[in-house]
């Protein structure tokens, strides 16, 4: 069965990750002011928060276009492909895969299957790579979003944001009502639930928000019966440094587990802001069995 795989910007995939598994990647788009940019072509982190520093407006998403969607799938479906994945980030914090289910409603003979990563950045990359993985080994589709929801069933993510004035904003905090209004210098921790983002804590600076993380994190894997088959991940927006710390923090205590360090995207620095930390983890693909 010829199977095609597509999945959004947010991924963060490497050049070499989508050549290799063929991997058609849609770009977010971002709105400064009245210009538009398309993520992962011609915006970076560094120059939206550049931009934010010099005073830009209010940032925005948005989402592919349904008409560029159609075509694609239009393309795809000529090139005789008998179906389409696509793996796009939360639903929770975007529109797309709701799209994505009307066009498969209104459009059968695409084979259209939407899968909605309830997360981001590399953890939604990692399960778009464990999809290219299952169909290489010849997975049918129905198989392939099963084996997607357990692989999916072991991610967790707990970040930091510096302030929460562009999640206020941006509508993308579910509970922003609890945390409006808080003192300066209280940093709230939050966590992806359903596919939405929460604040389930507030702590008085940046450096104490970053241990509790890291000490909750520490926590929740302990008590994990797969803690020996995980992949870590380090998040950031434009703060290296602390990032190079939480890797030490994980490299201590969980030695021989891979860790990823990787940027927050464009699109989710976006709403997030400068100074963002997460700490995340699942089970790592190359330690399952993808064949079946």
């Amino acid at each position: 069965m010829k199977i095609a795989l597509v999945t959004d910007s947010t991924s963060v995939l490497t050049e070499q990750e989508v050549k290799e598994n063929n991997v058609i990647v849609v770009p977010i788009p971002i709105i400064i002011g009245k210009k538009e940019y398309l993520e992962g072509v011609n915006i970076t982190s560094e120059k939206l928060f550049e931009t934010q520093r010099q005073g830009a407006a209010f940032l925005k998403t948005s989402q592919p276009s349904m008409g560029d969607m159609i075509s694609l799938f239009n393309k795809l479906h000529k090139e005789g492909y008998e179906a389409i994945i696509v793996i796009t980030l939360s639903s929770g914090i975007s529109g797309f895969y709701q799209t994505l289910q009307n066009i498969a409603h209104d459009n059968p003979e695409y084979g259209l299957y939407p899968y909605d990563s309830q997360i981001t950045v590399h953890l939604q990359g990692d399960l778009v790579l464990a999809a290219a993985k299952m169909i290489k080994n010849g997975l049918k589709p129905e198989k392939i979003i099963k084996k997607l929801d357990k692989i999916h069933a072991t991610i967790d993510e707990l970040f930091v944001v510096d302030d929460l004035n562009n999640l206020n904003r941006g509508g993308r905090l579910s509970n922003a009502g609890a945390f409006i209004g808080t003192m300066l210098h209280i940093k709230p921790l939050l966590t992806f639930k359903d596919g939405k983002i929460v604040a389930f804590d507030k702590i008085r600076s940046l450096k104490r928000a970053v241990l509790k993380i890291e000490n909750l994190a520490l926590e929740k894997i302990n008590k994990l019966p797969y803690r020996n088959k995980l992949k870590l991940f380090v998040l950031d927006s434009n703060d290296a440094q602390q990032a190079e710390g939480i890797k030490e923090f994980i490299i201590k205590n969980f030695p021989g587990r891979p860790v990823e360090v990787t940027k927050f995207s464009p699109v989710i620095a976006t709403h997030l802001g400068e100074k963002s930390i997460a700490i995340a983890w699942m089970i790592d693909i190359n330690d399952i069995d993808l064949t079946k």
